[in-house]
């Protein structure tokens, strides 16, 4: 959290609703960027209990190829970056191809892991934090291919702005015109105010882009000053292939709903939700956004109203303004939701905790947003990654990763 806060029950009650946010003190800070970084850790005094195995970094990232595979960015057990892919719908899987990213250990923990994206010309972009010695600080790196994926290049940092400072929580897409973006939660402004002696709530977005398929950047430019700090940006192009952003937001009085912008030269930022949380703190837990057929949007959100807190779904209109009825997801623990359209075809899924295994749900629409059905599409005990979904305008596929799996469970919606 990004201010200390008075732990009562009634906030515990709160953060459990926050997508079971009352993740034990190690797994917070590994959120963070803090474990596994620095100092090794001391060893265990005599008669000291064995220290808990380390949990499985599975958060990975996934993208549909112009040939119509998927591809995963994620980290092996040996913690090396690696790619994989599969053509038959995850029935068999390529074996791990290592990165070479040297000696550097990517962030993929939560909404911090590598992501993926491929360019309209044989581009193939992947980007990841790299945690550097202080808490909370990182880079964003990324390695570029020009030819498919067949060859990468070496690592690079995106950012003009080279401080120990956060520059964290990346996403990457590419535009219509095959132009890459990258934006970030980044925390210059807030150590400028420190600095000055001025409050500066949150931390800000920044961006960039690059004409060159991310062999070289412009400038960094601010999109939205005072974000949340860790919570993951969602992006997504409309139907003239112009990016548009949605992330949490920090609005006057420590509200945290969120905010909405395209990437644009002097974009406005507008307020997307309207549940009026107050929480001084990052609730961990991003949204994510989906053109619409009619030029507006359609969005995926957590956020508490009137005391209950769960993901919700709503309509915004092409300036991302909030447009019509909003609607709980049909599942009270209901963490991390993904959203993605193919024609009329919408969908949003999810994993939730049952008290004995983590289900993998989908709301599947077939009139894009007017009508759900419920759908089943497996279960856990183990650990897994958050569910995501993939579209390429014509196919919808449900992918979550598990702990001792090949790749990734894939099911096309």
């Amino acid at each position: 959290m990004s201010k200390s806060m008075p732990f009562t029950p009634g906030r515990r009650r709160l953060l459990l609703q926050a997508s079971l946010l009352s993740l034990p003190l190690s797994l917070r800070a590994q959120e963070h960027g803090m474990a596994g970084h620095g100092t090794a850790p001391a060893a265990p005094a005599a008669g000291a209990k064995p220290a808990r195995k380390p949990r499985p970094q599975l958060a990975s990232g996934a993208a549909l190829a112009p040939d119509g595979s998927v591809w995963m960015a994620m980290l092996d057990a040996q913690g090396r970056l690696v790619t994989q892919r599969s053509a038959d719908l995850g029935r068999s899987w390529s074996a791990p191809r290592p990165l070479d990213i040297g000696d550097e250990k990517p962030s993929a923990d939560g909404e911090n892991h590598p992501k993926i994206a491929f360019g309209p010309r044989g581009q193939v972009a992947i980007s990841y934090t790299r945690p550097l010695s202080k808490p909370f600080t990182g880079e964003i790196r990324l390695l570029h291919s020009s030819d498919g994926g067949a060859h990468f290049s070496p690592p690079a940092t995106v950012h003009q702005d080279r401080q120990e400072i956060t520059h964290r929580f990346e996403s990457i897409a590419f535009d219509g015109q095959g132009r890459l973006h990258v934006v970030w939660i980044d925390k210059r402004d807030l150590e400028l105010a420190k600095k000055a002696g001025r409050d500066y709530e949150g931390a800000a977005i920044y961006r960039n882009v690059s004409a060159d398929g991310g062999a070289s950047f412009g400038a960094d430019q601010l999109l939205a000053a005072n974000s949340c700090e860790c919570c993951r940006i969602a992006l997504a192009p409309d139907a003239q292939g112009r990016l548009a952003a949605f992330w949490r937001h920090v609005w006057p009085g420590q509200v945290r709903d969120h905010g909405f912008a395209r990437l644009e030269a002097g974009a406005a930022v507008q307020r997307a939700s309207q549940d009026g949380w107050v929480v001084a703190g990052c609730p961990h837990h991003g949204g994510d956004l989906t053109a619409a057929s009619d030029g507006g949007w359609h969005a995926v959100w957590f956020g508490v109203r009137d005391g209950v807190g769960v993901p919700r779904y709503g309509r915004l209109d092409a300036d991302g303004r909030p447009q019509g009825p909003v609607r709980a997801l049909p599942d009270e623990t209901a963490e991390h939701a993904a959203l993605a359209r193919a024609g009329r075809r919408l969908a949003i899924s999810w994993r939730s905790f049952d008290g004995q295994r983590m289900r993998w749900r989908a709301w599947v629409s077939e009139d894009e947003g007017r009508s759900f059905t419920l759908r089943e599409l497996g279960h856990t005990t183990g650990a897994s990654d958050y569910a995501r979904l993939l579209s390429d305008g014509r196919r919808l596929i449900a992918l979550w990763r598990c702990d001792g799996e090949p790749g990734a469970r894939l099911v096309e919606l």
